[in-house]
């Protein structure tokens, strides 16, 4: 990978796009939307590609999700663009204005960061969603996906520069796919100081980590998501286990997803009942010592074997679940018991499963519930079920996360769902950014000063 090259080629590129309008920039995002849809047959036999090997490699259901794309996905990543080109352009915003003693004028207006870097792990809509919101908001990006996804990014890439090609005013320089030819490029790629000007990581724990602790050049720390539901001894129950359900089974491998259920002991017996028949074997569930005691005699019923988890797309049956737990389609072989509960250990909490997986903690009252998830969260997204409004507030203003839910599920904390359209990321930091990443995180700010002659 030739870097200082293709970061010349990006410079030219944000230098282009700061001074460009909303209407020329917009225009040109609505030629990529068009050359995406006349490139998705394209795009999908290379998914298809992407899709085998990974499943030829072992890759387990629940991440082959992440990097799978169709129809419904395609027609997402097009509307998420859609409504980027809705959006107010930040570029000269004025955030700020005043004057001075001596007469001196002072505006602070929003500028773009300039050259941006994302670093990331299958998840090929990212590469989409990523290059709307770097070209909306006037800056170049730098793309390093994935091996796993690398025929997918192509493909989208390929469409978006024809797109940009294709109507005059576009700057096909503001985006480049780095080759994926070896783990080298992503050093390279953040020690890039005066070539890069951000850098963003999105995707495991381990990426994350090591993003951070080798950047030379800024970094916004996009977090994993361990995230919690506390169920207080005040909760509608019912609502509970129905809000269990959707934050563990609708996309498990996601970052949003639920990890542990943190249950007050005054309604475990009747709650942990609950959660187990919403599941219906089909989370494994890794529980402390007194949720085990309460769930070890609880019977089941047995699901059907392509019964899916809920009524949407993104679902998972049983054989998916026999699938992650290496018994390949043999259903059959999946002992009752141990497919669904197990004694928790200590890794177990505070663990991303990124599966249909989960811990439940239980807790003794309400402070030694926001204790054990302060501790145990990455700052992700948190969210607790109760009917009083002062506990409820408690939490909101007690939990350390970027988004902290009542009575909600977490799988809410998303770029699309929050009127972003598409996002960045969702930053776990305290600087700059946090939670969904939408056009604003990706400008700075520069003050504008007008004198007629004042000096110091």
């Amino acid at each position: 990978m030739n870097l200082n090259e293709i970061c010349k080629s990006l410079r030219t590129g944000t230098n282009i796009l700061a001074l460009q309008s909303a209407n020329q920039k917009n225009k040109a995002l609505e030629a990529v939307i068009e050359s995406i849809r006349n490139n998705k047959a394209a795009i999908l036999a290379a998914n298809f590609i992407d899709v085998n090997r990974a499943r030829e490699s072992g890759m387990k259901e629940s991440l082959v999700d992440r990097l799978m794309l169709d129809d419904k996905r395609i027609n997402g990543i097009l509307e998420s663009i859609q409504q980027v080109i809705s959006q107010t352009d930040p570029i000269g915003e004025e955030t700020g204005g005043w004057k001075t003693p001596n007469g001196l004028s002072i505006r602070q207006v929003r500028v773009p960061v300039g050259v941006v870097a994302i670093i990331y792990e299958s998840r090929p809509n990212v590469t989409a969603d990523a290059f709307c919101l770097a070209y909306k908001s006037g800056n170049s990006i730098l793309l390093r996906g994935s091996s796993s996804a690398m025929n997918s990014n192509r493909a989208i890439v390929k469409a978006i520069k024809e797109g940009l090609a294709s109507v005059e005013g576009g700057v096909p320089q503001a985006i480049e796919l780095a080759p994926c030819e070896s783990h080298d490029e992503v050093k390279e790629i953040l020690t890039a100081v005066g070539q890069i000007d951000m850098a963003l990581p999105r995707g495991s724990a381990k990426l994350i980590k090591m993003v951070v602790e080798t950047a030379k050049v800024p970094v916004i720390e996009t977090g994993s998501g361990i995230c919690h539901l506390y169920i207080d001894e005040s909760a509608d129950l019912e609502m509970a286990a129905r809000i269990a359900k959707n934050g563990k089974m609708q996309r498990p491998g996601v970052c949003n997803a639920l990890e542990c259920f943190v249950v007050n002991i005054k309604v475990a017996a009747e709650f942990l009942p609950k959660l187990a028949e919403t599941f219906e074997g089909k989370v494994k569930i890794h529980a402390d010592e007194a949720s085990y005691e309460i769930l070890k005699n609880v019977k089941v019923s047995e699901p059907e074997t392509e019964k899916a988890v809920n009524d949407e797309d993104d679902v998972f049956s049983l054989s998916d679940l026999a699938n992650v737990l290496g018994v390949g389609d043999d259903v059959s072989a999946l002992p009752p018991t141990a497919t669904w509960l197990v004694p928790a250990k200590e890794e177990d909490f505070g663990f991303e499963f990124l599966d249909l997986e989960c811990a439940v903690k239980t807790v003794e009252n309400f402070d030694e519930a926001v204790e054990y998830i302060n501790t145990h969260n990455t700052k992700h997204s948190e969210s607790i079920i109760t009917n009083d409004r002062s506990r409820a507030r408690d939490f909101q203003n007690r939990i350390d996360a970027s988004c902290v839910y009542v009575n909600a599920s977490t799988r809410f904390t998303d770029g699309g769902e929050f009127g972003f359209g598409a996002e960045l990321g969702i930053s776990t930091q305290k600087l700059h950014a946090r939670g969904p990443m939408g056009i604003k995180a990706l400008t700075t700010t520069k003050y504008l000063i007008d004198g007629d002659g004042q000096i110091r």
